[in-house]
């Protein structure tokens, strides 16, 4: 049902009780930094946080960690299965039990700035004033050196729908396509409307969908101005994209949950290829085989 037409019982908010989401695996000192970022930053006005932590299957006692370090985090257990899309469906699910205004999706390796939540806060304000409440804000993030890393894209063409380029500008909002989950803010009538991550997706490409969800729907995705934060690349080395490794293996990484796993990858082609979609999914496979 297109978000212009839905009609939703909407509830007068003196406080908006924000639910941050995250998933978690053994990257104890990283999850931690994260929520230590995140209680530190600035509250926007009438915001409380609760995190939603699905930690999962973490050997090197991160939810421990987390449990004495950190009072308003709810932690539940996952057995080493879940990778980011299934934790964060978990997390949301969870969430969407109960009564929050926002969901903040926030990756355990972003270090948020102290102004993060009230730049995502008032832009989110300015935009659903001008464009109406079905918004999703993506916060950007850049790496050490300051680069943007991760954030909000387009596609680069009609015939290049799952090839992106990132979109950013320092001073105002931009709008994209499609974005990365490291740092997203969704509003509780979007999430009503557009449900949860789907759990076909087993690490990646859940976030890509969801925006994709979002924008069939009517709904509109908004890069925040500047930086939210500090997250970097992860690196190509040991990935399908590492010419340095053997064709075998990289032929293994590509089909592996953090690469394109057929399931998944043919779930995403499918949905969002059009008539095109068996050479969207045939595409990579053959690429990383000729290379």
């Amino acid at each position: 049902m297109p978000l212009k037409h839905a009609s939703l019982k909407r509830a007068n908010y003196e406080k908006k009780n924000v639910a941050v989401l995250m998933t978690c695996h053994n990257r104890r000192d990283k999850t931690a930094g994260s929520l230590h970022a995140l209680f530190s930053a600035a509250l926007p006005n009438s915001w409380s946080i609760h995190v939603v932590l699905v930690d999962d299957g973490s050997t090197d006692g991160t939810a421990e960690e987390v449990a004495n370090k950190f009072n308003n985090v709810e932690i539940l257990r996952g057995d080493g299965s879940l990778f980011w899309n299934r934790g964060m469906h978990w997390a949301f699910a969870h969430a969407m039990k109960r009564d929050f205004y926002f969901y903040l999706w926030l990756n355990d390796d972003t270090i948020l700035d102290s102004d993060a939540l009230v730049k995502l806060a008032d832009t989110y304000k300015d935009l659903s004033a001008a464009h109406g409440e079905k918004i999703v804000v993506v916060g950007s993030t850049r790496d050490e050196e300051g680069r943007l890393s991760y954030g909000g894209s387009v596609a680069q063409g009609k015939l290049r729908r799952f090839q992106y380029r990132k979109v950013w500008d320092s001073s105002k909002p931009v709008e994209c396509e499609v974005m990365n989950g490291n740092c997203a803010l969704i509003p509780r009538l979007v999430a009503e409307i557009i449900g949860n991550l789907d759990p076909v997706f087993e690490h990646a490409m859940g976030d890509t969908d969801y925006a994709l969800r979002v924008r069939r729907a009517g709904g509109r995705i908004f890069v925040a101005p500047g930086f939210v934060g500090v997250c970097s690349n992860n690196p190509v080395t040991q990935t399908f994209m590492d010419k340095q490794i053997s064709l075998a293996a990289r032929f293994k990484h590509i089909t592996s949950r953090k690469g394109l796993p057929i399931k998944s990858w043919l779930c995403f082609t499918r949905r969002h290829g059009g008539i095109l979609w068996p050479l969207y999914f045939a595409w990579p496979y053959f690429k990383t085989l000729v290379r």
